[in-house]
């Protein structure tokens, strides 16, 4: 490995800088950083070293170090976080919820009288997964003004929070959108007519937080349905056991864990029992 990565009349990143970096996003944000994400910490934070007057990334480290620089360990978690999502991506797991989860709820509330539904969107990056579970709850629940439906959404970038709350995509990134469901939810804005703005009834069903999966989970549940897909791919195999083993307690009885295509993994031994493609069950 060279000793620093360094471009043309740019920044170094030594081996020493590489390592600090690496430890500090495991410790605040559990993600594992190999030695081949050297090439993506550098692109992602020279920016900032540029911005902050920094002649190198020994400096910088000197600041993430430093008790006084806690405020900067939040912008290097926002510029670490892979935030990749778009509209009803992997499509099966909201069919599931449209053809499964919701019928169940009904057919509970039919018999308890209490119309309650709740799902966590457990990383929703820029907001496009949370909507998603509105838009099909709009879609599936005819009734749902008549329920207590909340879609709660939290994330550790608060950069992609602020996206997401504000609601608005371009054409390019509603694509995955139904026609028919563009023409319900989405509003062209005022600013720009490529810009497409969601509704309030289905925004109206989503809160947006600030929440560390690996710190206090402040929320009581139970939840109907938990989305906590394409982030543990990111942690080690305890933190990932963890979590799961978390989502799982959060759960209500024959509530549903829906995981990411790359995350499929058997966790009968966190009470989860697999219905489907990266799709579980809390049983017992």
């Amino acid at each position: 490995m060279l000793a620093a990565l360094k471009h043309e009349n740019d920044l170094a990143l030594s081996d020493a800088d590489f390592g600090l970096i690496v430890r500090l996003v495991k410790q605040h944000a559990g993600i594992h950083l190999g030695p081949h994400k050297r090439a993506m910490v550098y692109a992602r934070l020279a920016g900032r070293l540029r911005d902050l007057g920094m002649a190198n990334f020994g400096s910088y480290c000197e600041t993430l170090a430093d008790p006084r620089g806690e405020a900067e360990i939040g912008f290097l978690v926002n510029a670490i976080t892979t935030n990749f999502t778009r509209f009803f991506r992997e499509r099966h797991h909201f069919e599931h919820l449209a053809q499964e989860v919701i019928p169940a709820a009904i057919k509970r509330a039919a018999k308890t009288g209490r119309r309650r539904l709740r799902i966590w969107s457990a990383a929703c990056a820029t907001g496009e997964e949370a909507y998603s579970i509105a838009m099909t709850l709009r879609q599936y629940l005819p009734d749902l003004d008549l329920w207590d439906a909340r879609v709660l959404a939290t994330d550790i970038s608060t950069d992609v929070l602020a996206t997401a709350e504000a609601g608005i995509y371009g054409l390019r990134q509603m694509m995955d959108v139904p026609n028919e469901m563009v023409d319900k939810y989405f509003r062209p804005t005022v600013a720009n007519p490529d810009d497409y703005k969601i509704a309030p009834l289905v925004s109206g069903l989503v809160t947006f937080n600030w929440l560390n999966l690996l710190e206090n989970w402040p929320m009581e549940g139970p939840f109907d349905a938990i989305f906590c897909r394409n982030v543990i791919i990111y942690f080690d195999n305890h933190t990932q056991d963890s979590v799961v083993r978390r989502c799982g307690g959060m759960l209500a009885p024959d509530g549903v864990l829906y995981l990411g295509h790359s995350e499929s993994a058997l966790w009968s031994h966190c009470g989860l029992q697999l219905i489907g493609r990266s799709t579980y069950r809390r049983v017992g």
